[in-house]
């Protein structure tokens, strides 16, 4: 059995990650890191701290969907305590990014910022429209519920990533995330990425490739968290073979 500890254990995925961990036959749930109240009851001897130190010590893997500041404290205290770590926290700062790359070289780590197998297929095939349609106009939409904090998603900016990839661009010189006003025409290499927020949409990414008379848009919509909570309780089950180093969710669907 896998001993599998949780990180955001009280958040909105949390209750999904217990359930799925419970419901697997390879995986032990060992330990669920608790800021606040937990709601979910939970299996005798199954560890509940505020301390991510404490629940390291005996956890095989622990999955993290919670806060850039507790992603920060997870990198840091495993560092001490090396635990295969499955992250999927968006938001994060380039310090925290770079944490995650150096946690990466003593333990396995993989950081995806969308669980889901569609998206991971999604960002492959982004890329080769991108490199083969090089006069298309390059837009990306992505819609989630009201209580996200983060916008544009980390999956939509991935998505983007992929995209300016394709044609050899660096992102951060072409992306735009707002129009108004009299901005003029849309340069030729522009990559745009909006967010729209409301009512209790799991999430929805659209990537739309624009040309005069003919226009493609590849759309992956979730329609529940288990998408996510299930995707990484497969790579974490894939992880714990692995050697210290720093996937993806590609890597672990071999695609």
């Amino acid at each position: 059995m896998i001993k599998t500890g949780i990180l955001g254990a009280t958040g909105r995925m949390g209750a999904h990650l217990i359930k799925n961990v419970m419901e697997d036959d390879t995986l032990e749930l060992s330990a669920v890191h608790v800021y606040d109240e937990l709601k979910q009851e939970l299996p005798e001897g199954v560890l509940a701290t505020n301390s991510i130190p404490e629940m390291l010590k005996v956890c095989d893997v622990v999955i993290d969907f919670s806060a850039p500041a507790a992603t920060q404290e997870l990198c840091e205290a495993a560092m001490e305590n090396p635990t295969a770590l499955v992250i999927a926290t968006t938001g994060l700062s380039v310090h925290q990014q770079n944490l995650i790359e150096e946690a990466s070289k003593k333990m396995p780590v993989l950081y995806a910022s969308n669980m889901s197998a569609g998206i991971a297929l999604l960002k492959q095939l982004v890329q080769q429209v991108s490199s083969t349609l090089k006069d298309f106009d390059i837009e990306i939409v992505e819609m989630h519920h009201r209580h996200k904090v983060d916008a544009p998603s980390g999956t939509a900016l991935t998505l983007a990533e992929f995209a300016a990839k394709g044609r050899g661009l660096d992102l951060e010189k072409v992306r735009v995330s707002g129009r108004d006003g009299q901005i003029g025409p849309r340069s030729k290499d522009e990559i745009a990425v909006m967010a729209l927020r409301g009512g209790d949409i799991v999430g929805r990414h659209t990537v739309g490739f624009y040309n005069d008379g003919e226009y493609i848009e590849l759309t992956h919509v979730a329609t529940s968290r288990e998408t996510f909570s299930k995707g990484a309780i497969r790579a974490a089950k894939w992880l714990v073979d692995q050697e210290p180093g720093l996937y993806s969710i590609n890597d672990c669907l071999g695609i």
